[in-house]
């Protein structure tokens, strides 16, 4: 498998993946938004201008994304504990939970649907083949993003 083939590949498992997180086709995030939660997740603890660095973006789009990110409560900001007039943001617990709530569901219809007219056994063999190959290629140790989904999990569901 070259290179090209396998970056094809990994996006178009993601777009399934994210079809099913969201519950369906829906309207995707806009690119900034999208930009601006990657960014938060992998860098939990963050700042605009931080954000603003790794992600190239001018900073106003980034104050405006993350304001909108607030608004929604997907994101949220602290005061950062080394300097009280900073403000750092995260991703809020919530939405880590709804994350990984809707993660935990099952993709192989949407695998096998994607397959065509493969037959359920072979969508079945398939399955199991990715199932290994995510396990070898589990990171280990997780990164931030999983790190936070895991900690969403453990954290208790509010009554």
């Amino acid at each position: 498998m070259d290179a090209l083939d396998l970056i094809v590949l990994g996006r178009q498992l993601a777009r399934i993946g994210e079809t099913v997180l969201r519950g369906g086709p829906s309207p995707a995030m806009p690119t900034s938004a999208g930009l601006v939660l990657a960014d938060v997740f992998a860098h939990p603890g963050t700042s605009v201008g931080e954000i603003t660095s790794r992600t190239s973006m001018p900073q106003s789009q980034v104050s405006q994304t993350v304001a909108q990110l607030r608004s929604q409560g997907i994101v949220e900001s602290f005061p950062d504990p080394g300097d009280r007039r900073r403000t750092l943001l995260r991703v809020s617990d919530q939405h880590a939970r709804s994350v990984r709530r809707a993660g935990g569901v099952s993709a192989d219809a949407a695998l096998a649907g994607a397959l065509g007219d493969s037959s359920a056994e072979e969508a079945a063999d398939l399955i199991v083949v990715l199932e290994d190959l995510a396990e070898w290629l589990r990171p280990a140790p997780p990164g931030p993003v999983l790190r936070q989904l895991s900690r969403a999990g453990e954290a208790r569901e509010p009554a």
